[in-house]
């Protein structure tokens, strides 16, 4: 049964068979049983005229001691179910009657395995589906024999009559379960591809209106905000267990994400993947980086997360600049944000920096490194000659001689505001070897 009362666990259901019985079962040890079970064609007539009788009864009694089935089996779908019992029983005495051993048992069991599909997708728990099998077995079992009584069957067959119905009614509950397990396992199939589908389109930055379909279809409960970390797809696995649970893996590399794929210099797009990871913003942050210590991974900013591939992208960034951390730390996005700033656009960055360093550009190679990182350094500690001496491990004295030389080569220049602010942007970065 569905939630929205159309039933898709009825015994009767019609249309394709969702299981492979194993044909051995369809001549069990019930079936054979059963078959030499002798009741004889009035007992068999009585019983058969009771089941309707007997159902109702038994649906009654599943309403009132299972919880989970006391709404669900009120009004039209009582009368289905009921309609399922006489069909599960009449199975029974179908074996009975036939004296063949060989009559098929599989129909009563593909039944038996779509009641626990439907079940399962209703909702209801695999412990509520075997509790109404219980009290269904008690209680057809308590009419079934009070009509085999009435009857006149002998003690002797009225015992092996009991132990074949619960053999039965056994393997029906046995079909159930199989049929539950598969639905769950199916079902689980099934998000996995809607949560799939919304990893991409998040990593895409799809439509709103879209995404929003997507979560509500891999029923997914969005976080205010979602982190994007790259890392190695080896990695990926022994992290996901300390995460919320919530978090988005998507199954493609990143050679597989298209135009999102931006050089990564000597690390393969093939062996990188990626995670979302929802609201590890605020306090959140420091944990999250203290668990991906040693994973290699880099750490793009919280972002509302319908918006998270502003995240990815940053993180691609620094990934294919090869930003570093200290040892074994994740390389956090947020530390580097002047570095991701002028390397936007790594063109103009190039051309800017050969533009401010034109005056240098009769010296030999070497002489030019030289002066460039003296710069540099004079830029970054605002001349303090010691400071700079001391970043370059150079006596202050050889930093005096390498200024007087720069001050020669760029003359007024380094006097105004704007040339200082253009090598200040184009000496930020050092160029990529």
């Amino acid at each position: 049964m569905t939630k929205d009362g159309e039933s898709e666990s009825s015994f009767c259901s019609e249309g394709t068979v969702l299981a492979e019985i194993d044909p051995e079962r369809q001549t069990s040890r019930t079936a054979r049983g059963a078959a030499e079970l002798h009741l004889g064609a009035a007992a068999i007539d009585l019983l058969r005229a009771r089941l309707p009788e007997i159902a109702g009864r038994t649906v009654t009694a599943i309403i009132l001691e299972v919880p989970g089935y006391t709404n669900a089996l009120a009004g039209p779908m009582g009368a289905k179910i009921e309609g399922a019992v006489q069909f599960a029983l009449g199975g029974f005495l179908r074996l009975a009657d036939s004296g063949e051993p060989s009559t098929p048992l599989a129909p009563t069991l593909e039944a038996a395995y779509v009641l626990g599909r439907g079940e399962a997708r209703s909702g209801r728990s695999m412990d509520a589906l075997l509790a109404a099998y219980r009290v269904g077995a008690r209680v057809s079992w308590r009419e079934l024999s009070r009509t085999a009584v009435e009857a006149g069957l002998p003690a002797d067959t009225l015992a092996k009559f009991a132990e074949l119905v619960f053999a039965y009614i056994d393997e029906l509950s046995a079909a159930s379960v199989s049929g539950h397990t598969d639905e769950l396992a199916t079902t689980g199939r099934v998000r996995e591809r809607y949560l799939q589908a919304l990893s991409r389109s998040l990593l895409h930055g799809d439509a709103a209106d879209h995404v929003i379909g997507r979560a509500k279809q891999a029923d997914w409960d969005p976080p205010r905000t979602l982190t994007a970390v790259i890392l190695p797809s080896a990695q990926v696995r022994g992290v996901l267990g300390a995460l919320d649970p919530r978090t988005l893996h998507p199954e493609d590399d990143l050679a597989e994400l298209g135009d999102l794929t931006a050089s990564l210099g000597e690390e393969d797009p093939a062996e990188v993947g990626v995670l979302l990871i929802p609201d590890a913003d605020g306090p959140a942050r420091a944990p999250l980086l203290r668990n991906l210590r040693g994973r290699q991974a880099t750490v793009g900013p919280a972002q509302p997360w319908m918006t998270v591939r502003t995240s990815y992208l940053r993180a691609l960034q620094a990934r294919r600049l090869r930003l570093t951390a200290e040892t074994n730390a994740a390389v956090d996005t947020e530390s580097h944000l002047a570095t991701l700033v002028v390397s936007s656009d790594p063109t103009a960055l190039e051309d800017l920096r050969r533009q401010v360093l034109a005056p240098l550009n009769d010296l030999r190679p070497a002489t030019a490194d030289r002066l460039t990182e003296t710069l540099r350094e004079w830029l970054l500690h605002l001349g303090r000659r010691d400071d700079v001496a001391a970043a370059l491990h150079i006596h202050p004295q050889t930093v005096r001689y390498r200024m007087t030389q720069l001050r020669q080569l760029f003359g007024p220049r380094l006097d105004d505001p704007q040339v200082i602010l253009d090598l200040t942007i184009a000496l930020s970065v050092k160029p990529q070897a």
